[in-house]
């Protein structure tokens, strides 16, 4: 009882605790749970040893490679987070009443999407709202929202997750296009069936051995199992062989806008493409905070109509 009653008279550092906890949770990791916060990783060991002994639990096991969650750290993980998103549902019920919008979001995006668009439309986002503060991850891979802790997931192509609200920011698609040297090398390919016969540079994880590439056309969809020399993870390293000349890939109009315009890429199989819609995703418990509405109606007005907005019509005969 007297560790509990401790707790209740420091409620500010015991909720900036719980929040150091899930993050080190999240990131099994001290050291980039610090990094994240902006402390060191002493003082995140001396918090976490100190949230343990006011809890009477063993929240992590610790090695010297890894942190691991214990099973009462699950349980404290799972009321920590509930505590957390209900303290913040009530900052922003009232920061709704107030004009300007304040308080931390937390974005994720992909890697060519967040650096040339999204970054540049938080910097305008912040400027225009001086109280809010804009934590942005790149990371070439589908996130979990609730689980990784983001507040909006700007993504590319279908929401499979049910329980997400997905807010449509652009119509877009995926095209697929390659160098006028490879073309020159390699010939054009007539029809779907002709991409096995081709390099295709491939956006892919490592576990994962080729790719199928499910393009709308003509006679509707249909899909092609394609293969080539390379592959990667990570976005810029693929366009980038493609426009050494390497292979054809398939990437999203906006993304490759540029380079078709000045001709160092060309459109291949013009009357197939891929649905590739731009969304804004939150939680439902986000979609009702007057921050996160704010922030996506200006991402998607900015990416709609704004400098740095992304290019889907009139390019390439899309």
């Amino acid at each position: 009882m007297e560790n509990h009653n401790a707790l209740l008279a420091n409620n500010d550092g015991f909720l900036r605790d719980l929040q150091l906890f899930c993050t080190v949770a999240r990131r099994a990791s001290f050291i980039t749970a610090s990094t994240e916060m902006g402390i060191s990783p002493s003082h995140v060991s001396k918090r976490i040893a100190l949230l343990e002994k006011s809890l009477g639990v063993k929240l992590f096991l610790r090695t010297t490679r890894r942190v691991s969650v214990t099973s009462d750290g699950e349980a404290a993980f799972q009321w920590a987070q509930r505590i957390l998103d209900d303290v913040q549902g009530m900052s922003d019920a009232f920061a709704g009443l107030k004009s300007d919008p304040r308080g931390v979001i937390r974005i994720s995006t992909s890697l060519r999407l967040g650096r040339d668009h999204v970054s540049p439309i938080l910097m305008l986002l912040r400027q225009r709202y001086a109280a809010l503060e804009i934590w942005l991850e790149l990371l070439d891979r589908r996130v979990d929202l609730v689980g990784e802790n983001f507040d909006i997931d700007v993504r590319v192509g279908n929401i499979q997750e049910p329980h997400l609200i997905a807010h449509k920011i652009v119509d877009s698609a995926r095209i697929l296009c390659a160098s006028p040297a490879y073309l020159k090398r390699a010939g054009s390919p007539r029809t779907l069936a002709d991409l096995a016969q081709h390099d295709c540079l491939m956006f892919r994880d490592r576990d994962q051995r080729f790719g199928v590439w499910r393009l709308t056309g003509p006679d509707g969809e249909k899909s092609v199992k394609v293969t080539g020399p390379i592959a990667s993870n990570h976005s810029d390293i693929v366009q980038r062989w493609a426009l050494e000349g390497y292979g054809v890939i398939m990437a999203s109009i906006w993304d490759v806008a540029s380079s078709l315009e000045s001709g160092a890429l060309a459109r291949v199989l013009p009357q197939h493409h891929q649905p590739a819609d731009v969304w804004a995703v939150t939680s439902a418990r986000a979609s009702s905070s007057a921050k996160i509405r704010v922030c996506v109606d200006f991402l998607k007005e900015q990416l709609t109509r704004g400098p740095h907005a992304l290019k889907t019509r009139g390019v390439a005969g899309f």
